[in-house]
């Protein structure tokens, strides 16, 4: 039986433990935590997860789809609202398109209890990667109690998060590209409790945008009748908010709507009071080492959070890896190469797209060209189902490579681009006709006009006439 160490307890690695052992693999899941199942508070990120197309294929596979959705809550369009506190939805695509808000925390124990049941998965908590050797196939791990214990495998996967010692470990000892990014917004969480008599406080079904052009505020639906609200914000903005009366000024200047929604007094003193986290992005390449070792996740590829493409992809990397393992019969070397060659160029174009759609969140909602533009692609996508896709619902609903999503946006762009300059030249001849030859028109042209006109006619347009 071969064996495989898995570095990260998190939600990509338990998944990964579950798709391993499926295949008959001896597994060792090591994480640095304790057992969030223990534990009454899970200190960390908890900004709320969207579950789409390619992450519910991976519970799917797994066989976890059905439970994890009973407990979400779909969300079938962005609702946005308007300083004025004007609501506007704007679908995500089709009537039947929706993507989900799911409780990070649960989906982990979920997927950990699900890992857990299969003979060959053995789980080790408070154990913090040290040293991997990559020759040998070991890993070190230091335990709470400061005592080492080394483990080998045939395989040594690192999925332990953006700041992955697995991937620091393959940086000191191989040839390396590597490419961090922390961005200057940062993120603060706030909560929105249920309204009297125990009710969302809002349209449940939409994922809530407060966008205000240089930065936002968004709110998901939670089982409990809560929302997570999370307000992205230049960390220039963050330091001005440090009084309660700067923060009650700030919010009824540009979120005037939510304050009754969180409370006011809860909203000056959590703002006040809290420190904006980091937000950050992660290319690398390769993803493997020989035939040894692979990094999956966002210890391969960290993003911002705004396509909500984080856990999707870390989750597809999971059944692209799976794929290629029954392509090649378990041939860890060659499933190790052809993974970092096929899925390093999708992974950078969805961390490129993250940080895209931060924009297109925070501004462009705001822009009647943009909403036109959604209308047409939706009005396209009607017409032409298998040809016109339009970007998110390419990245959202489908799993067509992140990379080729990318190749269609630009495609679509540029038919557009010119069958509006084909357009305006249209136009612009049959004007030009009608000044020139207004008898074709049943127009009558005051004689200096008509002299003008001959004087300035341009030879390229008469022959587009004519």
């Amino acid at each position: 039986m071969k064996s495989v160490i898995i570095v990260g307890g998190g939600l990509v690695g338990a998944l990964h433990a579950c798709f391993m052992a499926q295949r008959g693999f001896k597994v060792d899941l090591y994480e640095m935590r304790p057992d969030i199942r223990t534990l009454e508070v899970v200190r960390g990120r908890s900004i709320n997860l969207s579950l789409s197309a390619r992450g519910r294929e991976a519970l799917r596979r797994v066989g976890l789809e059905d439970i994890v959705v009973q407990t979400g809550i779909p969300m079938y369009a962005r609702m946005i609202h308007d300083v004025d506190g004007t609501r506007r939805p704007i679908p995500y695509g089709k009537k039947d398109q929706y993507i989900m808000s799911v409780d990070r925390r649960h989906l982990n124990e979920v997927l950990l209890t699900e890992a857990e049941k299969v003979p060959n998965v053995t789980m080790h908590f408070e154990h913090k990667v040290m040293e991997c050797d990559f020759d040998k196939g070991t890993v070190s791990f230091r335990k709470n109690d400061g005592s080492v214990v080394t483990a080998t495998a045939d395989l040594i996967v690192g999925c332990d998060g953006a700041f992955s010692g697995v991937r620091q470990q393959i940086m000191k000892k191989t040839l390396f590209d590597y490419e961090q990014v922390f961005i200057p917004h940062g993120y603060m969480e706030l909560n929105m409790p249920p309204a009297a008599g125990d009710h969302f406080a809002m349209e449940v079904n939409y994922l809530h945008i407060w966008a205000r052009n240089e930065f936002m505020m968004i709110a998901l639906p939670n089982q409990d009748k809560t929302y997570t609200c999370t307000l992205f914000m230049p960390f220039d903005i963050f330091r001005t908010l440090t009084t309660k009366e700067a923060v009650r000024k700030f919010f009824q200047d540009t979120f005037p709507d939510s304050i009754p929604l969180l409370g006011e007094e809860y909203v000056t003193e959590t703002v006040s009071t809290s420190k904006a986290l980091p937000l950050i992005s992660v290319k690398c390449s390769p993803y493997h080492v020989k035939d040894k070792a692979v990094i999956l996740g966002d210890a391969a590829h960290a993003m911002v959070p705004f396509y909500g493409q984080g856990m999707n992809c870390g989750f597809e990397d999971c059944i692209v890896f799976d794929d290629l393992l029954n392509k090649h019969n378990n041939d860890i070397g060659a499933t190790l190469a052809e993974y970092t060659e096929t899925r390093s160029v999708d992974a950078k174009a969805i961390v490129d797209l993250a940080l895209y759609n931060y924009i297109e969140m925070r501004e462009s909602v705001n822009s009647r060209m943009f909403l036109l533009r959604k209308k047409l692609d939706n009005f396209l996508y009607w017409l032409f189902p298998n040809t016109w896709v339009p970007l998110y619902t390419s990245v959202s609903f489908s799993r067509i490579r992140y990379h080729q999503c990318i190749k269609n946006k630009q495609w679509q762009d540029r038919v557009l681009r010119r069958a509006m300059y084909v357009g305006v030249s249209g136009l612009l001849a049959v004007g030009y006709c009608a000044l020139t030859r207004p008898q074709y028109f049943r127009l009558s042209l005051p004689v200096q006009l008509e002299d003008f006109v001959n004087r300035v006619r341009p030879s390229w347009l008469e022959r587009i006439c004519f």
